[in-house]
């Protein structure tokens, strides 16, 4: 089969013939018809993602949407002709997506979406299950909450915008000035963190009390604005990216608590990969009747062109998450 590969950190994904993989006991074969791009990918290929475990010869890519050609033993969820999507592979020592096809923990694998397209499905897995396990499964989000969330226009901010709403919470968002209409289109109150400080929002939006639930997506400071940001006692803050330094005073004036995610850990350890097909299922559910959609990069790489697809994101031209196609 044709595969991307990275041979040497810093290097550029290579066009390969590799060998087609064979499914094992619990695992399926899956035909990759597109795989997701994210930033992450771009840091592991530069060496800057130590904390992926990534080992060269690596074929890189974590989400995909595809059909089911065959079954390993001991599953029996799936069967050929199945369309899936999933966060599988490229870290660890597990095959990544920028391939023709991929053998994967079926526990990793949901079925796609029916309201999807491949692309559409391919965009969705890392995002969503970053963005459930902070609101759903250490914040607990519910209706009646206020939830700010930082950078609602990225990735992973998207995708946490829809599923805080589609859970009954009152959402708002940080963006950039120029963001602000795709926050508005979400069904979030946006906030123009380049026009407005944090004291002033959260006077305006909360009446000084403090967001329940804060979702930082960016990292850096704008984890210490989280903690300023959230209501005492009560609030919670969630960091897909908490791995700098940061001073707790605000927080703990406040008496709220914060939650790191590490969304990586199921397929680096092998523990709690159901977990992750659930996830993925309720997110199927959203996204089917109609509350749950990724925000797409209209440009169409194919496979050849997958360094182009990292470098869009390098770059910052992208607008959307970017999706290679694998099958035209």
């Amino acid at each position: 089969m044709r595969a991307m590969v990275l041979e040497q950190f810093g290097g550029q994904v290579e066009l390969r013939e590799i060998a087609r993989p064979v499914p094992g006991p619990g695992q399926v074969l899956v035909r990759i018809h597109a795989s997701g791009v994210n930033p992450l990918d771009t840091k592991i290929r530069a060496g800057q993602a130590a904390h992926a475990q990534t080992r060269l010869p690596a074929v890189l890519g974590m989400d995909l949407a595809g059909e089911v050609v065959e079954t390993g033993a001991g599953v029996d969820g799936f069967r050929a002709g199945d369309e899936v999507y999933g966060l599988t592979g490229g870290v660890g020592d597990l095959q990544g997506s920028l391939a023709e096809f991929a053998a994967v923990d079926a526990r990793l694998l949901s079925p796609k979406p029916a309201a999807l397209t491949m692309r559409e499905a391919a965009a969705l897995p890392l995002a969503v299950i970053t963005a459930w396990e902070g609101l759903v499964d250490r914040a607990g989000v519910h209706g009646g909450q206020r939830v700010l969330v930082h950078g609602g226009a990225g990735g992973v901010g998207s995708v946490a915008v829809q599923i805080a709403r589609a859970r009954g919470g009152e959402v708002y968002a940080t963006e950039s000035a120029a963001k602000v209409p795709v926050v508005r289109d979400l069904g979030a109150v946006p906030i123009d963190r380049t026009a407005m400080s944090v004291a002033e929002y959260v006077a305006e939006f909360t009446d000084g009390e403090g967001f329940d639930v804060v979702y930082d997506t960016v990292g850096g400071p704008v984890l210490g604005v989280s903690f300023e940001a959230v209501r005492t006692y009560t609030g919670h803050v969630v960091s897909s990216l908490g791995w700098g330094t940061h001073a707790l005073a605000p927080l703990s004036f406040r008496g709220a608590t914060y939650s790191g995610v590490f969304t990586l850990l199921p397929m680096l350890t092998g523990r709690g990969r159901e977990h992750h097909g659930q996830i993925l299922r309720e997110a199927a559910v959203l996204a089917d009747s109609g509350r749950l959609r990724p925000l797409l990069d209209p440009t169409h790489y194919d496979l050849a062109e997958a360094g182009e697809a990292h470098r869009a994101i390098e770059d910052r031209t992208a607008s959307g998450k970017v999706v290679v196609d694998i099958v035209p």
